[in-house]
């Protein structure tokens, strides 16, 4: 498997000679989305509270930014590995629907929901769960690890629900199979209506944040799915609560790299 599951292959199966042309349409599309949600069509320039205010193609290729006008901030190679886990779980009939727990403008959340479209999947859900005001202040003495974190300061952070909603209508993704979680994750994720998950995509930036939708979801993933981190690298914190999480259950899992920033592995 490869560490960043974006080949060809990976996409639409073991080669079997020439690719159809619905599979080419297919790339094509999904290959479209990705370049718009990440801001490769219309380069735009970094916020200056991650960046340096400008465009710049090796720093967005690795998410190291956050983009002024782009619908995620994961980067190409994140986004690509998202898109391939979610192909392959189609392809390897993995049951469960796809969730991303933290989804800022929502962009990894639209693309859970084009490959679903693309593929013409039409009894799975995607799972959009956020407070949709920003990360919460830390609470230092119930998650230690939590006690220098300052994201609840950015409010570049914090993006409406009505706004993630319009970008859903913007690439025609918005329809009933497209369920959002309000809240905080200790409120909501527990009593979510969710059966069995595909695809679990955390990005809660903090400890808490990260061990609350591992409690709350973990077992709910179908084996043979997928458990993407993304913020494992660059926050001690989630990366601590992945590691306390797997310890607690005496799991072992094999974590694969993608871009130095996030990590996945597959469920057994």
């Amino acid at each position: 498997m490869e560490s960043q599951g974006v080949s060809q292959e990976d996409r639409i199966g073991p080669a079997t000679g020439a690719i159809s042309e619905a599979e080419r349409m297919r790339d094509a599309y999904l290959s479209l989305i990705e370049k718009c949600l990440t801001g490769l069509i219309y380069e735009d320039r970094a916020l200056q509270a991650v960046g340096n205010g400008v465009y710049n193609a090796s720093i967005r290729e690795v998410g190291r930014d956050w983009p002024s006008m782009a619908h995620t901030m994961i980067g190409v190679k994140r986004l690509a590995n998202l898109r391939a886990l979610c192909e392959r779980v189609i392809q390897d009939e993995i049951p469960g629907d796809l969730i991303e727990t933290g989804v800022w403008r929502g962009g990894a959340c639209i693309m859970m929901r084009a490959v679903l479209n693309a593929y013409d999947i039409r009894n799975r859900r995607v799972w959009v769960a956020d407070s949709f005001e920003g990360v919460p202040p830390p609470d230092s003495e119930a998650y230690p690890a939590d006690a220098e974190s300052d994201y609840h300061t950015f409010s570049d952070l914090a993006i409406s629900l009505e706004a993630v909603r319009r970008n859903f209508e913007k690439y025609g993704l918005l329809d009933e199979q497209v369920t959002f979680l309000r809240g905080w994750f200790r409120d909501t994720l527990h009593s979510a209506p969710i059966e069995h998950l595909a695809v679990l995509r955390l990005d809660g930036d903090l400890y808490e944040s990260t061990t609350v939708a591992l409690r709350a979801l973990y077992d709910k993933v179908s084996a043979g799915g997928y458990v993407i981190v993304d913020d494992y690298h660059v926050v001690p914190g989630c990366r601590k609560a992945i590691h306390d999480f797997l310890a607690a259950r005496h799991l072992s899992p094999e974590i694969l790299e993608i871009d130095g920033v996030g990590v996945y592995w597959q469920k057994r």
